[in-house]
């Protein structure tokens, strides 16, 4: 089991969980509840499960740590236990697991400031959650939904895809509660509450980046074959998870994965960027396991919102017609 964290050796533990992540990210990056290729994969019959367990890898950080394998399991069983629309009941975190959250934060506050566009900084401003400790899904969710009308609701681990973005156009944002391993705090193979809260949940403060995923859901549950989900995996990787913008003639993160890792916004200065076409994104491939090599830029905030806008509202009747 690995040895007691604290904010007293903070640096250490910063550098330890850098290296980690850099060896970790290697072999893979992390896996979200939307690696958009199960999508067009699971339409044979995956059941519709939002709380589908995970069972952890050998390679995971804290397979070999029983105390944190309890405490993810306690932790998981809230959201086996919750009822949809509910109050959301508070998750029991140790002092160990907020000094993790106080790593992440100090760690991704001078990448935002750096990276992070306008909108999404403007939405950190909003929410104004804290740093010193793990906030509680209830509280995350009582604050965007006073914006945006979304909602978060706790899962156990990662989910089916397409019952993660089907929910998204009720307004719904289907969250896991645990937190990574105490070892690796700037790494994590799953989804874990940091992820979802700083990369996710922040985003959907803004009232256009909370509709753009409400879109997103509806076509999702409009669309039926596997080409089709197949195109529309591609625009949601290429935009919502890893979407850039230029500001001031520099280049910022809006996508939740990049925003969700320092790593990851600083390895975006190395890919080829691409003008957004969002006809041209939903035909490239993609490899989640590795860095973006290439990623689509748009030329502002308004300029990316209008163009997936506009597409996903077109998306319904194209689909319509191909399929009906």
């Amino acid at each position: 089991m690995a040895g007691s964290f604290s904010v007293h050796n903070f640096q250490a533990q910063l550098q330890r969980g850098s290296d980690t992540m850099t060896k970790q990210a290697e072999r893979a990056l992390l896996r979200d509840h939307v690696d958009m290729r199960m999508v067009a994969g699971g339409l044979d019959g995956v059941a519709a499960d939002r709380n589908t367990m995970v069972q952890l890898d050998p390679d995971h950080p804290g397979f070999r740590d029983e105390e944190y394998r309890a405490r993810r399991n306690r932790i998981a069983q809230i959201a086996m236990e919750y009822e949809p629309g509910a109050p959301i009941p508070d998750a029991p975190y140790t002092s160990k697991e907020h000094d993790v959250w106080r790593v992440i934060c100090e760690a991704l506050r001078s990448a935002h400031r750096q990276h992070a566009c306008a909108e999404y900084l403007e939405c950190v401003r909003r929410l104004d959650l804290p740093r010193d400790r793990i906030p509680q899904m209830r509280e995350v969710s009582e604050r965007v939904q006073a914006i945006s009308g979304f909602r978060l609701e706790p899962v156990a681990g990662l989910v089916e895809p397409r019952v993660f973005l089907e929910s998204l156009a009720n307004g719904i944002f289907l969250s896991t509660q645990y937190i990574r391993h105490h070892s690796t705090p700037l790494y994590t193979p799953e989804p874990d509450v940091a992820h979802e809260i700083i990369g996710h949940a922040v985003t959907l403060a803004s009232e256009r980046l909370a509709e753009l995923s409400r879109l997103v859901g509806r076509a999702v549950r409009r669309t039926q074959s596997a080409e089709a989900l197949e195109r529309l995996s591609r625009v949601y990787w290429f935009t919502v998870e890893f979407g850039a913008l230029r500001e001031d003639g520099e280049v910022k993160a809006y996508g939740t994965g990049l925003l969700s890792s320092a790593g990851e916004l600083e390895a975006m200065h190395r890919a080829e960027f691409r003008p957004l076409d969002v006809e041209a994104a939903s035909l490239q491939n993609y490899d989640p396991t590795h860095y973006q090599p290439v990623l689509y830029c748009a030329d502002s905030f308004d300029a990316m919102y209008g163009a997936l806008r506009d597409y996903l509202l077109r998306w319904e009747t194209s689909v319509a017609t191909q399929e009906g």
